[in-house]
């Protein structure tokens, strides 16, 4: 009797178990989490100058995680961090203007970041993805158009898979408390971002 009762009780433990399993499995899809790879990633700009020119730049430092759920995109989310200090526009001068506290005063702001608050199917191969852009010290919310990501490919520089994704989108710097130079410095930034990701 004792051998008997021991034994249903392990099977309605296993049985539970396997019900908790089954349910978490059925109801979140699993998702796949992919790093930016910094040396192969950048988030570049333009901006007119005095209305007849385009001055071009980029950040060299980009961190961040992709948490992607290719069968249920909605479910995706992004979390990218920048160093503000790593602006070049190949002109030294100029990097430390932008650095100072004429633009993103970047010894009170040291990073900008970006976190995806929706990621919806935007046609073939491309994706809308809104959430909350903060740089200097100033959130607001904007939409990145993507194109990507492409499909993974093994990593042939080691072990995992790869793959990559490019976003624009513009903003006005005014909106973030750069004023600094409005006319001389058009108001209106284009944003691009190339990224590599690696899990």
């Amino acid at each position: 009797m004792r051998r008997r009762r021991l034994l249903l009780t392990i099977f309605a433990v296993c049985g539970f178990s396997c019900l908790i399993w089954f349910t978490k499995a059925w109801a979140s899809p699993e998702s796949e989490t992919w790093h930016l790879d910094g040396p192969h990633s950048a988030a570049q700009f333009s901006v007119r100058h005095l209305g007849i020119s385009t001055v071009r730049g980029t950040f060299t430092k980009v961190s961040g995680d992709v948490a992607y759920f290719p069968s249920d995109i909605g479910k995706s989310s992004i979390d990218v961090t920048i160093d503000a200090s790593s602006v070049d526009t190949r002109v030294t001068m100029r990097d430390n203007d932008i650095r100072s506290d004429h633009f993103l005063d970047v010894a009170k702001y040291p990073t900008i970041t970006f976190k995806s608050k929706r990621v919806a199917a935007a046609g073939t191969g491309k994706l809308a993805v809104t959430g909350d852009l903060t740089i200097h010290g100033v959130t607001k919310e904007i939409t990145l158009d993507v194109a990507g990501p492409s499909d993974p490919i093994k990593n042939p520089m080691g072990p995992g898979q790869r793959m990559g994704a490019s976003a624009t989108t513009k903003i006005n710097r005014g909106d973030f408390g750069m004023t600094y130079m409005s006319g001389v410095v058009g108001d209106e930034i284009e944003i691009q971002i190339d990224v590599e990701l690696l899990k």
